[in-house]
């Protein structure tokens, strides 16, 4: 879906605008009402927009990047909800009228998130103390640094959180931490590829095709296999990311971590320097 020569997601908007009209704290049961919009403003985005637009609304073959383009930004609700109602025909935009005002909205709302503009809430941890326990030695409680990164340092296996925050509330990043397995997209599945000589190799697919598996073991390490040598290969629908963060982990140790990816957001928004 495009904007004029800005190009907006098919599904981003609800919430989140009237939301930001108030200059309060979300409610807890307001912050879980947005975070249900933006939930199916992705599902929409992705099956509808992130063809054209990419997944992360950073433009593609077909259509320009709409979540950091500074136009697309400075749009209102009311004008991306209109250009997703009736399309742009003249730039090959469809009109998604079919999917009604409120999934319209939803859309909205997610693309909100990518451009970095979510409704905030307090954050009650500590983000030097969360830093510790980011980036914290093996025996760490936490060591997110191991498969995460943030800024440049950390590990590749699992995804960059530097800018983790401008797209999930803080509910969101401590249901993330202690529930990892929910709403796993099949991407993230781990792997579990077996050679024909017996080898196991555990895993998560960074490039897959019919005939060929890049995987990326937890050490860090690149394996490429054509699958006609392997004797078994499996997709579970399971993280590789610990499950039991939420018991190993207490309450304050929780809120000083989101307080740590939290702080991303306004070093992202102001250009400023962050704890070290």
């Amino acid at each position: 879906m495009r904007f004029d020569r800005v190009i907006v997601p098919t599904v981003l908007v609800i919430t989140a605008g009237i939301a930001l009209a108030h200059p309060q704290a979300p409610t807890q049961a307001a912050q879980s009402s947005i975070a249900d919009s933006r939930k199916e403003g992705r599902q929409i985005f992705v099956s509808s927009c992130g063809t054209c637009h990419g997944m992360d609304g950073r433009g593609g073959v077909h259509a320009p990047g709409i979540s950091a383009s500074a136009a697309a930004g400075r749009l209102s609700d009311e004008e991306i909800e209109r250009i997703i109602r009736n399309g742009i025909p003249s730039g090959g935009m469809p009109s998604f009228r079919a999917l009604g005002p409120g999934k319209i909205q939803a859309v909205v709302a997610y693309l909100r998130t990518l451009q970095g503009k979510q409704p905030t809430a307090p954050v009650a941890g500590n983000p030097a103390r969360g830093r510790q326990l980011f980036f914290g030695p093996a025996r760490s409680p936490a060591r997110c640094a191991a498969c995460h990164m943030v800024d440049g340092k950390g590990g590749f296996l699992g995804p960059d959180l530097s800018a983790y925050s401008r797209s999930h509330s803080p509910s969101e990043m401590r249901e993330a931490i202690v529930d990892p397995g929910k709403d796993l997209r099949f991407a993230d599945y781990t792997v579990v590829a077996i050679t024909r000589s017996g080898r196991k190799l555990v895993g998560i697919a960074r490039n897959e095709d019919n005939f060929s598996l890049q995987l990326q073991t937890p050490d860090g390490v690149f394996h490429l296999f054509m699958k006609s040598n392997l004797k078994r290969l499996r997709h579970e629908p399971r993280s590789l990311m610990p499950a039991d963060y939420g018991s190993k982990l207490s309450g304050q140790e929780l809120d000083d971590i989101i307080s740590f990816l939290a702080q991303r957001r306004e070093a992202a928004s102001t250009g400023g320097q962050t704890v070290q």
